[in-house]
């Protein structure tokens, strides 16, 4: 019997790309996985690769041999909104051209609802970008925009959750979201490695299942119950936001995580999953519900100490 060949990941030590690798061991899928520095988890199933997305020698290590690459590395927060351009613009176009090199057809290409609005921030622009490059490569590809992705070890959703601990969630104005646990989304991004005519050239919006996703109070309401705590949750104006932008940019430098390019994406009323864009049935659902989730979640802080 013939080895199968294995499957190429960039960004493999993010959030995401954790559970990724763990989805692919569990379907007994061998990995080469790119890193910027080589960790020391003892995962005998991944071949590690150094290097990063500008470092084309190893683009072409990491696609040589591999049935599928699952780009997932990509910059979605900084401080200089021209970072997105060399991070998430030139870095498909570096793994595209790796790919080619190598004989590689399957990519998926984790992109994000951002992408549907360009015009409000610069991590959105890239990404629709970085869309065009892929839909134009000539390869056998799927896109993938995932909505707010959640789950242990995730640093962005942490920050309701310990606020919630206090009683206290800010919001940003009135609108509305889709989520994903990320177990979910990873055994996704696993399913998509295998080429079909019902996954092919489609571009996803995934999501965990709830009809009109969640709306910010919702969500805020969820996360208090899974920290046992009711929470008031006040929405504020986008002036406010921007306020708070600039003095966290005061406060971390470089390391701020609120920053004026992602208020212009949070102040976005919509960013429920769209129905016509949704994974068919007989490819992927989801398998834990919002609330299942967020418990998870919140028990796993827990247990960690994170909170």
């Amino acid at each position: 019997m013939t080895e199968a060949a294995p499957v190429a990941v960039t960004g493999g030590t993010g959030f995401v790309g954790h559970a990724v690798l763990d989805a692919l061991w569990q379907s007994d899928t061998a990995v080469q996985a790119l890193a910027r520095k080589v960790p020391g988890d003892g995962r005998a199933h991944v071949e590690w690769i150094a290097g990063n997305l500008g470092d084309m020698p190893a683009l072409e290590r990491l696609a040589t041999g591999c049935s599928a690459m699952v780009h997932i590395a990509g910059l979605t927060n900084s401080t200089d909104p021209a970072q997105f351009e060399a991070a998430n613009v030139t870095g498909t176009a570096n793994v595209i051209a790796a790919m080619k090199r190598a004989g590689v057809k399957r990519l998926v290409f984790v992109s994000s609802l951002a992408a549907r609005k360009p015009e409000l921030s610069a991590y959105g622009a890239s990404k629709a970008r970085a869309e065009a490059l892929v839909e134009a490569s000539g390869l056998d590809w799927t896109i993938v925009r995932p909505p707010g992705v959640y789950g242990p070890r995730d640093v962005d959703y942490f920050e309701m959750f310990r606020s919630a601990r206090w009683g206290f969630v800010p919001l940003p104005p009135r609108g509305a979201s889709s989520i994903i646990h990320v177990t979910d989304l990873a055994q996704l991004l696993v399913t998509l490695t295998q080429n079909s005519p019902a996954t092919s050239k489609h571009i996803f919006e995934p999501d965990d299942g709830r009809t009109g996703g969640w709306s910010h109070k919702e969500l805020a309401t969820a996360i208090g119950k899974a920290v046992g705590r009711p929470v008031f949750a006040p929405h504020l104006p986008e002036a406010f936001l921007l306020a708070g932008a600039r003095l966290d940019g005061l406060l971390r430098g470089n390391k701020a995580r609120l920053t004026r390019d992602r208020v212009g994406y949070m102040s976005h009323p919509n960013w429920v999953s769209r129905s016509d864009r949704a994974v068919p049935e007989n490819v992927w659902t989801p398998t834990i519900s919002g609330p299942e989730g967020l418990q998870q979640t919140a028990d796993w802080y827990r247990r960690e100490g994170w909170l």
